[in-house]
């Protein structure tokens, strides 16, 4: 993969990892897209995502880490909850990559029509969470019952085009909680999502036994997705706290349409 492609893909998703707005659907349908303008498939696109993705972990870290600090010491019952929360996603998750038969896993998880289809159902998400008035709960109150219907909702934004930030924000509120720390706690449980599935992806890359992107080129798409998903967290942690999620459908209804007519022309 080129340093052009490489930064184009990495600003999209560290845009796209934070705003409500589907990353892994973005990142296929920007493959996609380079794919039509004449560039040729990205053999290695499994390695990058995991660079990528590694980047938006460390803006996650960087954002929360006084949080991440009480972790280990007066929120220490949240870490049962985080694990509690990822176990319905790592489930699915691993019958995707290492029990579904690999056409069907790729027909669910690098299926760009299917992320059309899914982009319009998030903006229905983000409307739905829009109305719902704010609890008064903030997360480390949280229930093991809430906790597990969070997680639930964190796992089916494994499908292209469902937005994992989203998803569980508007599960968070759901669940009683403060828009804030609706917000905490979904990125909070983005941690062992996101590498768990970083961990899974190195497996397989491993398991393939070589790369075929520059370690420079690697690491350039490494620290843009890192600085772009510092900028967009701070303004998804606005958007959050004024009630303006819905303002995303705006854009994810058209884009789920002109996706679908691209795919079936």
């Amino acid at each position: 993969m080129s340093l052009w492609e490489i930064i184009l893909l990495a600003i999209v998703q560290g845009l796209t990892e934070f705003l409500p707005v589907s990353s892994s659907g973005h990142l296929l349908v920007a493959n996609r897209l380079l794919e039509t303008l004449g560039q040729p498939p990205v053999a290695d696109l499994l390695e990058v995502s995991i660079v990528l993705h590694l980047g938006t972990l460390a803006a996650v870290l960087v954002f929360y880490r006084r949080e991440i600090t009480r972790l280990f010491g007066s929120d220490r019952r949240v870490i049962g909850l985080l694990i509690l929360g990822t176990i319905p996603a790592a489930v699915l998750g691993i019958l995707l990559k290492k029990v579904v038969p690999e056409e069907l896993s790729k027909l669910i998880l690098e299926n760009a029509l299917l992320a059309g289809f899914m982009f319009p159902l998030t903006a229905l998400l983000l409307v739905w969470s829009e109305r719902r008035s704010p609890g008064e709960h903030d997360y480390p109150q949280l229930g093991w019952g809430k906790v597990f219907f969070i997680g639930m909702f964190q796992a089916v934004a494994l499908l292209p085009g469902v937005s994992r930030s989203g998803a569980t924000i508007a599960a968070g509120l759901a669940a009683g909680l403060q828009r804030n720390a609706a917000a905490t706690f979904a990125f909070l449980l983005a941690l062992p999502a996101i590498a768990g599935a970083g961990l899974l992806e190195s497996l397989e890359i491993v398991e393939a036994g070589t790369t075929g992107t520059p370690l420079g080129t690697l690491a350039t798409g490494f620290l843009v997705s890192m600085a772009v998903g510092l900028v967009a967290l701070r303004m998804l942690i606005s958007w959050v706290n004024r009630g303006r999620l819905s303002l995303f459908a705006y854009y994810l209804v058209p884009l789920g349409v002109v996706v679908i007519a691209w795919q079936l022309q």
